[in-house]
């Protein structure tokens, strides 16, 4: 048996010059976490060009929603950024990664911490009844250059609150915070100069991190998780992963790029 289901494309939308995402059909033995990453790809040729990419859809949808970048010279994006309904990829039949809610223990707030692409396992954690079950707060942290580029904005803060499902958990609980760095916007600056000044906090009407409290996920660029683990080991939080719970975690295994 292939370790690869081929899935057949059902839309695809171009958030700006430089990311799209698009959806496909879900092969029913296809199982993950909310929050995990699988490999996908396109065959080309004799060549099957592969790279991982964090599922943006619920472990309980229907089909396979992913969010990516566009690199004019990249070996896969380049190719999978033309992508029309009824093309075929190829999607790994395992998953993996740290960012699912069981690596992190019990806490208060969890703070979900994404630049860019980044975003994408959080959009699945968001949807998760279970997050909400066990977070009394959950704080959607998104942070990128433009205006243009906070993608999934309107479903995060008109459509989910709506959702049949998750409605009342997301009205009562979820915080949705986008901030960027380069356009006039409600939310401006960094994330990590958000937190080291106090001004999301303030923001959002919660206090500061505290190792008893709170549980962070981070996803995106290097620069940010580098700079996230330090202000987190700094005040305190301990890093965890598969089989040792703590108070975050970060995805290691691709950083976006």
């Amino acid at each position: 048996m292939s370790n690869f289901n081929h899935e057949s494309v059902l839309s695809v939308h171009h958030w700006t010059d430089t990311l799209f995402s698009f959806t496909t059909t879900r092969n029913p033995t296809f199982r993950f976490r909310n929050g995990e990453f699988t490999m996908i790809g396109l065959n080309v040729g004799e060549k099957r060009l592969l790279r991982a990419y964090s599922v943006a859809s619920a472990n309980y949808e229907d089909k396979l929603e992913f969010f990516s970048i566009k690199v004019p010279d990249g070996p896969l994006t380049s190719r999978l950024q033309h992508l029309k309904e009824g093309d075929e990829i190829i999607v790994s039949r395992k998953s993996t990664g740290t960012l699912v809610i069981d690596n992190l223990e019990d806490g208060r707030n969890l703070y979900l911490v994404g630049t860019g692409t980044g975003l994408a396992p959080f959009l699945s954690v968001i949807k998760d009844p279970e997050t909400y079950e066990r977070f009394e707060k959950v704080v959607l942290l998104h942070g990128c250059r433009r205006v243009a580029e906070l993608a999934y904005g309107e479903m995060i803060a008109e459509k989910l609150p709506k959702d049949e499902l998750l409605g009342d958990y997301v009205r009562s609980q979820l915080i949705y915070y986008p901030t960027v760095t380069r356009d006039p916007f409600r939310n401006r600056g960094r994330i990590t100069d958000l937190i080291t000044s106090g001004k999301l906090f303030a923001d959002i009407g919660l206090p500061a991190f505290e190792p008893a409290m709170d549980r962070v996920m981070i996803c995106g660029s290097p620069a940010l998780v580098q700079d996230m683990r330090v202000l987190l080991t700094e005040r305190g939080l301990v890093e965890g992963n598969h089989g040792e719970p703590a108070q975050f975690v970060v995805e290691k295994a691709f950083a976006e790029r």
